[in-house]
């Protein structure tokens, strides 16, 4: 099982870049472009398929009645969680059309 600590690890690395991209979108700050533009591309983009993917590898392994800690840390599998909300979050709530009326 050592492709879900990697997926795992990848699914991290996307959660945190789609919060780096977050705060890109907020601050609005000049900066390069080309480094810019792969973070959103890595938080946006891979984040919204990698993380529900991993979410669903762990869902696959609580079904065959194995223990996902075994094979992954507690903090990892918590912080995935938490991206995966974030991200739910972000494109449910903050591109709803309804949100930016007055």
């Amino acid at each position: 099982m050592r492709w879900l600590l990697f997926l795992s690890r990848l699914a991290f690395i996307c959660g945190v870049c789609s919060l780096l991209s977050f705060l890109l979108l907020i601050m609005r700050k000049p900066a390069e472009h080309d480094f810019e533009s792969t973070i959103i591309t890595i938080g946006f983009v891979m984040g919204a398929i990698i993380v529900p993917g991993t979410l669903l590898c762990y869902l696959g392994v609580l079904i065959a009645k194995k223990k996902i800690r075994e094979y992954v840390p507690l903090w990892l599998i918590m912080a995935n969680l938490f991206f995966f909300l974030f991200l739910i979050y972000f494109i449910f709530y903050l591109n709803d059309p309804y949100y930016h009326q007055k």
